[in-house]
């Protein structure tokens, strides 16, 4: 009789206990020798792809229009998920390799910065500004019971809205919506297994997967705007352009000169637009100097055509 007595309470202990799963380790499809040299091969194409020239971008506005996180006592500079949409935003533009990435957001108090410490220098122009805001997000938890079993699932959705502008212009020529959701699930039967409490990184893992969602579409768009540069100066035997190595810059790397297009206010949609240059001269960059965005240049030389008779300022240099 004690047996069965010792028995039952075990049995009853079990039930009240929970466990975390056991996670089973698996080799992928694809061996491990075989992802190294599927790795080695796509590297050895990249090395041999000429290299992007890297466009100026920036970050500006990213607002929260949603009513998950705010109130009256968090302002602008306090808006924990608009500054998490622009950071992670920035993080994978930098990452992709074809964007010099400036700040704007923190504008005001770079400005304090600079003059706390009596930094000298204009801030650098950008080709593209990038605005937008998160427009939904919500979480929620849903859960099912049985006889011995119940399970719990939490998700996470997240919506952005974003928009390229022109920064000549003001003009906003692409937008595009991304949308993603994370979800974690847990269950038990007969009280074995796992029990998740709130999991705030869904937040992350929602937002995250919302910007992966659009963050292609963007890049592509902005690479097929003209990539363009301008002449420092010019003297008898030497040309100098603006650009180096951080924009992709190379010795070896052929580009055009052309003159700057002529600009007219179009009367049919009251924007400026800018006439076709004229193809001038073909230049080639023998070295780079500088180093940081703002102070980097190259010396190029001259391969075809003629620089003389023409002003630095009347000039650009495209790709």
């Amino acid at each position: 009789m004690r047996t069965i007595t010792t028995l039952t309470l075990a049995l009853t202990l079990a039930g009240c206990a929970t466990q975390t799963p056991h996670v089973e380790i698996k080799e992928a499809p694809v061996s491990q020798q075989r992802q190294m040299e599927a790795q080695k091969e796509a590297a050895a194409i990249n090395a041999n792809e000429p290299l992007q020239l890297k466009r100026k971008i920036a970050i500006g506005r990213m607002s929260n229009e949603t009513t998950y996180g705010r109130s009256l006592l968090r302002d602008d500079y306090m808006d924990p998920l608009g500054k998490q949409v622009g950071d992670m935003l920035s993080a994978r533009l930098v990452n992709s390799g074809n964007f010099l990435v400036f700040e704007r957001p923190d504008l005001a108090r770079i400005e304090q910065e600079r003059e706390l410490f009596g930094a000298s220098g204009e801030l650098v122009g950008v080709d593209t500004l990038i605005v937008g805001s998160l427009t939904e997000f919500g979480r929620n938890v849903t859960g099912e019971s049985g006889f011995l079993s119940n399970t719990k699932t939490q998700k996470a959705h997240a919506k952005v809205e974003l928009r390229l502008v022109d920064v000549n212009t003001g003009q906003a020529f692409f937008s595009a919506t991304g949308a993603g959701e994370a979800t974690l699930e847990s269950g038990s039967i007969a009280g074995f297994g796992s029990r998740a409490a709130y999991d705030g990184t869904l937040t992350d893992k929602a937002i995250a997967a919302a910007i992966s969602d659009v963050i292609d579409e963007m890049i592509r768009k902005m690479l097929e705007r003209p990539w363009k540069t301008f002449i420092l100066d010019m003297t008898d035997d030497q040309v100098f352009i603006s650009g180096g190595t951080s924009q992709g810059l190379t010795p070896g790397k052929q580009l055009t000169v052309k003159t700057a297009g002529k600009q007219i206010k179009s009367p049919q949609t009251g924007f400026v637009v800018t006439l076709p240059g004229k193809e001038v001269a073909t230049i080639e960059v023998v070295s780079t100097f500088g180093d940081s965005e703002s102070s980097e240049g190259s010396l190029v030389k001259i391969i075809s055509g003629t620089l003389d008779g023409y002003s630095p300022q009347t000039l650009e240099v495209v790709e």
